[in-house]
């Protein structure tokens, strides 16, 4: 059982932040302004999850693409990046590849090393370091969505003082 100063609290702040998303026919204008507000700062804050749990999607995608038909190879790290990494890398037939947008989950790599990569035999653009995959992307994800609510909440907050001031 909740505890009833606990209880006051989270209907209070269930009052003013939750149930102020939607109008009444006797609000003002300011009133339905503020409303609007709230509702744009929930919006965004969904759309930052939604990009978030789509982040992991994609990246999970990727890795069952590879994992139908992988190929492996030495390659060597020509730039690297906390975000991005470009590389090169020999086929088994010899081709050499430098994957347009760099290799998958690429933190830890440094310039001139030399790393044994996964590749999507039929797509060698799409190409990963070996032994990692989509649960790298969980923990980052997650981090922009936590934060994003965060903000949310802090602006839901500001908005709530702001229409107090306002009468």
């Amino acid at each position: 059982m909740i505890p009833e100063p606990l209880r006051c609290r989270l209907n209070t702040l269930w009052d003013n932040l939750i149930l102020r998303l939607f109008g009444n026919g006797k609000e003002t204008r300011s009133q339905r302004v503020i409303r609007r507000i709230r509702i744009g700062i929930v919006i965004m804050a969904c759309l930052v999850t939604l990009q978030s749990v789509l982040l992991v999607l994609g990246a999970w995608r990727n890795d069952q693409q590879i994992e139908h038909n992988m190929g492996t190879a030495a390659a060597e790290v020509l730039s690297a990046g906390p975000r991005r990494s470009t590389i090169e890398f020999v086929t088994p037939d010899r081709v050499t590849y430098r994957p347009e947008l760099g290799v998958l989950y690429p933190s830890e790599l440094e310039t001139g090393m030399r790393i044994y990569v996964e590749y999507d035999r039929s797509n060698p653009d799409l190409v990963r370091v070996q032994n990692r995959n989509a649960s790298l992307a969980v923990i980052p994800a997650g981090s922009i969505a936590v934060v994003g609510w965060l903000v949310a909440g802090v602006l839901l907050g500001i908005v709530t003082l702001v229409q107090r001031r306002l009468g």
